[in-house]
């Protein structure tokens, strides 16, 4: 095995943000030599070869760092390729993160800029975040599968909004404008679902939901604080449910979905903590769940948190 501790590799996702990350990538690269930053870099051929590369890469040739550069979906293929692989503790991995687009959840709980220059500059310095991974088990086919991430997952209308905002991604249409005519079209078509809600153990919610989701991060869905109180770091899920609520209702308090006030402003609105969460559907089987725009197949869920399980590189300032 060749030993790359103390180099990174930059793993490029040149289709993030409909295209924009592989315009941007030269420039980005230059960026990087510029800085003096010691790298080497793969760009991605197909969905999921991010984990391929980064799982091969730690494995068979050392690197313990790690660059994304794309979205959500990017960043979650490379931890993805961390935490599938078992011969190095993920604690010794470090990882940056090049946000491309408009989205980008993740980053906007750091304030972690979007001009290139300065997050360049951030993950020069270095200064790491011992972050937790969100572990999600699900169902394919009656086979049980498994699933990390970084930031959120969510079911219900969240997901329906997803899968509709990934096929306008496949036409080449993106952005936050895309994702709320997703939105709209999906509130008007989406059907309620009666769920079970288990945290730690204790059922602390039976009835029918509008939307969950559940995360570390407090962003999801293109800027929406759907968890306003996460913190990253304290070994627990949030978890926001939106019970059955009249489509008049939600709309109207959209606005107040993308500054987190929702949560006081919806009676409809119900917040839950815990490290092991559970969500049985009734009929069985009948959610979807994403994760980090990844839509994936059904229930029940279980999700399981690893806390401060690796290293993000954060930029030196940040409140919880």
């Amino acid at each position: 095995m060749t030993e790359n501790n103390n180099k990174w590799l930059v793993v490029v996702n040149p289709k993030a943000s409909v295209g924009k990350s592989g315009k941007d990538w030269p420039l980005i690269k230059d960026l990087l030599v510029k800085e003096g930053i010691e790298f080497e870099a793969i760009l991605t051929e197909y969905p999921r070869h991010a984990i391929e590369i980064v799982r091969d890469a730690i494995v068979e040739k050392g690197y313990r760092k790690f660059i994304a550069v794309g979205g959500d979906g990017t960043n979650n293929e490379v931890i993805n390729g961390i935490f599938t692989q078992d011969q190095i503790p993920t604690n010794e991995i470090t990882m940056g993160v090049i946000p491309i687009g408009t989205g980008n959840d993740w980053r906007r709980t750091f304030n972690i800029p979007l001009e290139y220059d300065k997050v360049i500059k951030i993950i020069k310095a270095g200064h790491t975040f011992a972050h937790d991974i969100g572990k999600l088990s699900y169902y394919n086919n009656g086979d049980t599968c498994i699933r990390y991430f970084l930031n959120a997952a969510g079911t219900g209308l969240d997901e329906m909004v997803c899968h509709s905002t990934n096929l306008m991604k496949q036409k080449g249409k993106g952005g936050t404008i895309r994702y709320l005519i997703s939105l709209v079209k999906c509130m008007l078509t989406y059907k309620i679902t009666h769920i079970r809600l288990t945290v730690d153990d204790e059922l602390v919610f039976d009835d029918y939901i509008l939307n969950l989701s559940i995360g570390n991060g407090r962003y999801n869905g293109g800027g929406m604080m759907t968890m306003p109180n996460a913190v990253p770091n304290d070994g627990l899920f949030d978890v926001t449910v939106i019970k059955k609520v009249s489509m008049l209702k939600f709309a109207a308090n959209v606005k107040n979905v993308y500054d987190g006030t929702f949560i006081k402003k919806i009676n409809e609105v119900k917040t839950f903590r815990g490290r092991k969460i559970k969500i049985v559907s009734i009929p069985p089987h009948s959610l979807l769940v994403e994760t980090e725009g990844e839509n994936l197949n059904n229930s029940p869920f279980e999700f399981e948190m690893l806390t401060k399980s690796i290293n993000m590189i954060v930029p030196k300032k940040h409140k919880f």
